[in-house]
């Protein structure tokens, strides 16, 4: 499992502020920034949470493979933040996904194959 630091940004949207939750890497010599979301908003109060109390959230990245009744592999990865409690040793998890078509695709490894070894390095 490989392991990445999420960090997150203030921002304002319709009045409110709102808080946007990312990775950075750097690919072929150009920093980038793939946003990441909850599928659902009820995965952003988890997300706070892990900042508000300090806990340092990472990216966990799990590869799956799963065989359907016709025989067909299907394989791909699977995404979430993860924070330990230091004080009961628990670990809690939030699913999530990339936040734009355009996250998706830089931080596609076959799209960008240094951004999959900067993933591994982390």
């Amino acid at each position: 499992m490989n392991k990445v630091k999420i960090e997150r940004e203030e921002f304002e949207y319709k009045g409110r502020n709102c808080f946007g939750y990312f990775l950075k890497g750097n690919v072929y010599g150009k920093d980038v920034k793939i946003g990441i979301k909850p599928p659902d908003g009820g995965g952003y109060t988890v997300l706070d949470i892990f900042f508000e109390l300090g806990i340092e959230p990472v990216l966990t990245v799990s590869p799956y493979e799963l065989t359907t009744d016709e025989g067909e592999v299907i394989s791909g990865k699977t995404y979430a933040v993860e924070a330990g409690d230091a004080e009961t040793g628990e670990v809690f998890s939030c699913k999530v996904l990339p936040a734009r078509a355009s996250d998706k695709t830089r931080s596609n490894p076959y799209s960008f194959p240094k951004w999959n070894s900067f993933v591994l390095e982390v």
